[in-house]
């Protein structure tokens, strides 16, 4: 019997791969179907919205309730404002995907499709079939909004046009699901962020709900992780499952890469239990890598409307400012970038990192040290060192550096952070965390080491970083309660605050860059670095 394995390519197959029930990830899509209803499903990349669809589409042809079909748009949408030419892609399309689904007789859609004009072709094939349909007609429209344009407004008004026909007897589809990244209500984004090219407010306005589908549970990842211990006697124990959820925030591509780098490629023999150490590594190996996945996230960085949200996001300045903005939002989040809800926060602390790893890298190649060489005799790693290296590395370089970064507002968290992450990576982990709306950046170096017993140990290290803005008092003072704040929440003693000077009248780069102590206010003696 072949082994399953945990899949982070394409939808899920349940001979092949490790998933969950897709049922419970949309219950309320089968309630919609019964009622012949119209809906839309989204939800960012990667979340298993197709595979969800896919194992719906089987179980109603399967119950022999419904033809059902999913077609994906993609191949339409290469025809842009072409609205003709990208009607008679999809009807290939759906044509297609009804033979490769092995329906039979009646249930396949007419040969030929009835003549009718552009922008009409779609609405007299869905009637043709609906009426030689012997059982309720089901679609689903994977990826509705790789389309744009005027051939999406076309494929929506001929779907509406329909629907509202059915009360006259019209023959059309019993129940429809448009599938995409955004809500496909939102015909703003639709139409490629043109309103004027939109023509209607509503095109769809026959939906009657928009679905989105969510990330994993901490029980749904354990779940799904237990299937690989049913299978092979090798344990996720839950330390390791709740690192997992912690550093993914149930995020599904991500839940599956990391145990898949575990169980595939790190190779963890079989009788070895699975543990959050192997997790860590696992996500450094995913986020080294840069899958696909993360890859495509990483694309969308230098977009002006992704970089007017994610650039005062790790600056810690941001601010609701206008109805653009939070179109704007609105838009990172369908793409998974950001969570949902308030405060704004990257959506997982791995995508938190891939964001600043992208960004430093041009920094990170001005860094010259040996990562080793901070490396103590008793294997802990020398943070003080670190400190007092940064100091001349930001003097010399730091102006330039600055200068030179896309994302200039945040510029010197980037900086900062390609510095340490080229030399605590060699044995040691960050975390960080955006502290959206406070002015800050918590940073969290952990690094393994053994004890002199031979014990495994783990030293952690805690940096605040503040930004002097124009216009605004120092922030040391406030930078020093927040740290105690910060050190508090980790059960620590002592710190780092590193204060960041961006007024134009700032002292000279070399002048204003110093290493100094103070005292926080309940006491704790900590360093601060200002540049």
């Amino acid at each position: 019997m072949r082994v399953k394995y945990f899949n982070t390519a394409g939808p899920c197959d349940p001979e092949l791969h490790y998933m969950l029930p897709a049922g419970p990830r949309l219950p309320q899509a089968r309630e919609l179907i019964e009622m012949d209803r119209y809906f839309v499903v989204h939800a960012p990349r990667q979340t298993g919205k197709t595979t969800t669809l896919g194992v719906l589409e089987l179980e109603l042809r399967a119950e022999g309730s419904a033809v059902a079909l999913t077609v994906s748009c993609e191949a339409a949408s290469v025809a842009g404002d072409d609205f003709g030419a990208a009607e008679l892609v999809l009807l290939d399309d759906l044509r297609e995907a009804a033979r490769s689904a092995g329906l039979e007789g009646a249930e396949l859609p007419p040969e030929p499709w009835p003549e009718a004009a552009p922008g009409a072709r779609l609405g007299a094939a869905l009637s043709a079939w609906a009426a030689r349909c012997p059982r309720p007609l089901v679609l689903f429209f994977d990826e509705i909004d790789a389309m744009r344009g005027q051939s999406l407004l076309s494929v929506l008004r001929q779907l509406r046009n329909g629907h509202n026909m059915r009360p006259k007897r019209h023959p059309f589809p019993n129940a429809v699901a448009l599938c995409g990244l955004r809500d496909v209500r939102d015909y703003k984004a639709a139409s490629g962020g043109e309103p004027s090219r939109l023509g209607t407010a509503s095109p769809f306005n026959i939906s009657v709900r928009s679905l989105r589908m969510g990330d994993f549970t901490c029980e749904e990842v354990a779940g799904l992780y237990a299937q690989h211990t049913a299978a092979t006697g090798q344990e996720f124990r839950p330390e390791a499952v709740a690192r997992a959820f912690e550093v993914t925030c149930g995020q599904p591509w991500l839940v599956n890469a990391l145990a898949y780098e575990i169980t595939r490629e790190m190779r963890i023999p079989p009788e070895d239990p699975i543990t959050a150490e192997h997790v860590d590594q696992a996500r450094e190996r995913l986020i080294r890598a840069r899958a696909t996945h993360l890859d495509s996230l990483v694309a969308k960085l230098q977009e002006p409307r992704v970089r007017r949200v994610m650039e005062p996001m790790i600056a810690g300045t941001f601010s609701y400012a206008d109805d653009t903005f939070d179109d704007d939002v609105s838009y990172v989040r369908d793409l998974g970038l950001i969570a949902q809800g308030l405060p704004l926060r990257v959506a997982n602390p791995i995508y938190r990192e891939v964001v600043l790893r992208v960004l430093g890298g041009p920094a990170e190649s001005f860094v010259l040290a040996e990562p080793r060489s901070f490396v103590l005799p008793d294997g802990r790693f020398d943070l003080p060192r670190l400190l007092r290296e940064f100091t001349g590395f930001w003097r010399e370089h730091g102006e330039v550096l600055v200068r030179g970064t896309v994302y200039h507002e945040a510029a010197c968290h980037i900086v900062l952070m390609a510095y340490l992450q080229r030399l605590v990576n060699g044995g040691g982990y960050l975390d960080r965390e955006y502290a959206t709306g406070t002015g800050r950046l918590d940073v969290l170096i952990r690094w393994p080491y053994q004890g002199p017993d031979g014990d495994r140990r783990v030293q952690r290290e805690a940096l605040e970083v503040k930004l002097w803005h124009p216009g605004r008092p120092d922030p040391h003072d406030q930078g020093l309660e927040q740290l105690d704040g910060y050190l508090d929440r980790l059960g620590l003693d002592t710190g780092v605050l590193v204060v960041f000077d961006r007024r134009p009248q700032a002292p000279a780069w070399h002048e204003r860059t110093t290493l100094g102590s103070a005292a926080t206010p309940r006491g704790r003696k900590v360093t601060v670095l200002r540049a």
